[in-house]
């Protein structure tokens, strides 16, 4: 089992360099240099969150999820296994990777253009909101599992910690603006904010919005009120 890296990201490497740099030369630092921690964007593709029961049913008796990669969020990775979707008239994704660790509720996250392509009507939410819901079917290599209710389109949002929230001056539950530079250039108007002590800053948006405004590494990116 891989374990969590203790080095610090690259990003908040840059951030710091960047701030040392500017009180070196005597300049006066942009807002974003300024910020406790650096903006990270990422683009979240689809995936699904099991419970350690359903998980069992899906993989065997006594299993567990197996990090195979650990993502910016503290604690979170993708997980080694996968399943297949089922949707409306069995129409299928292979190979929905799983991200860890376990929850206590099964969900499953798609963009648009997924759940298109299932046949699904799904409407935005905020992670762990699946009252309602659209459900499907899961198929892992020892079993079916059948969710009532789970399937969503994760709304955009960005987890910050509290010296962030004090920083843009929001509190859970607000919303913030994304601007994204580059050659495709857009604004995203409602960002949802989600706050906890241990949450890095970090924007996630679906597949379909970040083909859109063309999202790369080195695109320009800040927060607004």
């Amino acid at each position: 089992m891989l374990s969590p890296s203790i080095l610090p990201h690259r990003a908040q490497v840059e951030h710091l360099v960047r701030r040392a740099l500017y009180e070196r030369l005597g300049r006066r630092p942009p807002r974003e240099a300024l910020a406790p921690n650096p903006l990270v964007v990422n683009v979240s593709a689809r995936h699904g969150h099991l419970t350690p029961q359903a998980v069992e049913t899906l993989f065997g008796q006594g299993r567990t999820l197996t990090p195979i990669k650990w993502l910016y969020q503290k604690g979170q990775y993708a997980a080694q296994e996968s399943v297949t979707l089922i949707g409306p008239r069995s129409r299928v994704i292979s190979n929905l990777r799983i991200l860890g660790p376990c929850r206590d509720l099964n969900q499953v996250e798609l963009a648009l253009t997924d759940a298109i392509a299932l046949g699904f009507e799904v409407p935005i939410r905020q992670s762990g909101s699946i009252a309602g819901t659209p459900g499907c079917m899961l198929m892992g290599p020892n079993g079916f599992l059948e969710l009532p209710e789970g399937v969503i389109r994760a709304a955009p949002h960005v987890h910050m910690s509290p010296d962030d929230a004090a920083f843009y001056g929001v509190k859970p539950g607000d919303y913030l603006r994304l601007r994204v530079g580059g050659p495709c250039g857009t604004t995203f108007d409602r960002l949802l904010v989600r706050v906890h002590a241990d949450f890095r800053l970090e924007v996630h948006i679906d597949t379909d919005e970040g083909n859109a405004c063309a999202l790369q590494s080195d695109t320009p990116v800040e927060l607004l009120k």
